[in-house]
């Protein structure tokens, strides 16, 4: 055979190389906290498969899901259009299985690839262990494991951008005065992957100061942490679960509003396409009474199903005599009161977490909604220094209510997506006429 470096086809970039000597010289423990998109994986993989060679044993590399393993990882393909899998010589390998994210080398190391949220084999004796932006995982699967490094004197690396004061920020300040410890904190800034107007064109482009801190300038110090649905979008981001998902013309359209009196009104649009919730459309404006909202979607090509709106659309308007669902029924728009009355707003944000694991965000057309979930946040007590537990009333709440609502009807309406036939879209014609 004839002779490869190992790993196979990998530079370490100038930054990187303090990590990989301090892991040569002895350390067996290392924490890097990294922006987004510097190679945090890549260097850890290719440090792992070295070791392999070396050091006959099992291993693992952890991520906050195992779906997001298989994305980031498994299947994961550079800007080069080069295979992370592919640091290891194909000639090494002498066992994979797709199913299990499994590979065996010809010398006998073994690499598994985990979620942290499916059950991790805490009975293999590990030798080496990575966890994968170890901000956004459960970290029950660290203190199960650790037992196991502590007999068999393995390594761990901890690769991670922040995300508040969590359990990864908990680990970082453990770390830093912690000998046996390498630790290692970069900005886009040091690294030369990124320019200033790169980070600057993200700004312009809708993202918050506080996720630029936390991505690109790995800052522990802002406000993610009292933000509700931050971990999930973090997961639906890294799943790629945020792109291009287009309206499809045989499904039916949901609504789901949050009606302003006298500030915004806030409306998403989404389709229900198996278990998936295909988020595609969403609109806010002010000042505007029903029947703008009402021409909205007519101007829209969407085939509607259900306008999902809280309880108190019920209620009654001062000098017209008519509920605000009266006045939307005489405009076409059928709306179904959620029963938002007899539930706590904590129980419909658990809802509405529970939801965002099945949902696909159209990036273009449904930004304002993605900034807003991402930034809704508690209210800061500064007298107790601590956050409250209701969410502060700003700019980002009404698509966060909205969001609520949306998924209050899907989980209590009992909500199922289907396709449609020219009988149903017929039926739908006539039953929302004159709003198409």
């Amino acid at each position: 055979m004839p002779e490869v470096t190992i790993p196979y086809n990998f530079k370490a970039r100038p930054y990187q190389l303090p990590f990989l000597k301090a892991m040569d010289s002895g350390f067996r423990n290392a924490i890097l906290c990294w922006p987004r998109r510097h190679g945090k994986d890549k260097v850890a993989f290719c440090y792992l498969i070295r070791r392999m060679i070396d050091d006959v044993g099992n291993y693992a590399y952890i991520f906050p899901t195992a779906s997001l393993a298989r994305k980031a990882a498994w299947q994961n393909i550079d800007t080069n259009g080069f295979k992370l899998l592919d640091h290891i010589p194909k000639p090494l390998i002498s066992r994979k299985q797709d199913q299990q994210m499994f590979i065996e080398l010809k010398n006998g190391s073994t690499l598994t690839f985990f979620g942290s949220d499916k059950q991790v084999s805490v009975g293999t004796n590990f030798k080496g262990i990575v966890l994968s932006e170890f901000a956004l995982q459960d970290p029950e699967a660290y203190f199960y494991l650790r037992p196991v490094l502590l007999e068999n004197k393995g390594f761990l690396i901890v690769a991670s951008t922040p995300r508040g004061h969590n359990h990864y920020f908990d680990m970082w300040k453990m770390a830093q005065n912690n000998p046996e410890w390498f630790s290692q904190k970069l900005t886009y800034k040091e690294c030369g992957v990124f320019t200033d107007k790169e980070i600057e064109r993200e700004r312009a482009e809708g993202m918050s100061d506080e996720m630029i801190n936390s991505e690109y300038m790995c800052s522990f110090e802002n406000s993610v942490e009292g933000c509700f649905f931050i971990k999930q979008m973090d997961t639906a981001r890294l799943d790629e679960r945020m792109g291009f998902v287009p309206w499809d013309p045989n499904c039916r359209v949901y609504t789901a509003w949050d009606l302003g009196m006298l500030d915004s009104t806030a409306i998403i649009f989404f389709q229900l396409i198996g278990n998936e919730i295909h988020v595609i459309d969403c609109f806010e404006s002010s000042g505007e009474g029903l029947a703008y909202y009402a021409k909205i979607l007519h101007s829209k090509p969407y085939i509607y199903d259900t306008h999902f709106a809280p309880h108190d659309i019920n209620v009654r308007e001062l000098g017209l005599g008519m509920s605000r669902i009266d006045t939307a029924r005489s405009l076409g728009i059928n709306f179904t009161a959620l029963p938002t009355l007899k539930m706590s707003l904590d129980d419909g944000i658990d809802i509405a977490r529970s939801i965002i694991r099945r949902c696909w965000f159209d990036a273009i057309k449904c930004k304002p909604l993605i900034t807003a979930l991402e930034n809704y946040h508690r209210e800061w007590d500064d007298k107790y220094k601590v956050f409250k537990s209701r969410p502060i009333h700003d700019k980002h709440s009404h698509y966060a209510d909205a969001f609520r609502y949306a998924a209050i009807g899907i989980k209590q309406m009992g909500v199922v997506g289907s396709g449609y036939t020219d009988e149903d879209a017929q039926r739908m014609y006539k039953r929302y006429n004159p709003l198409f």
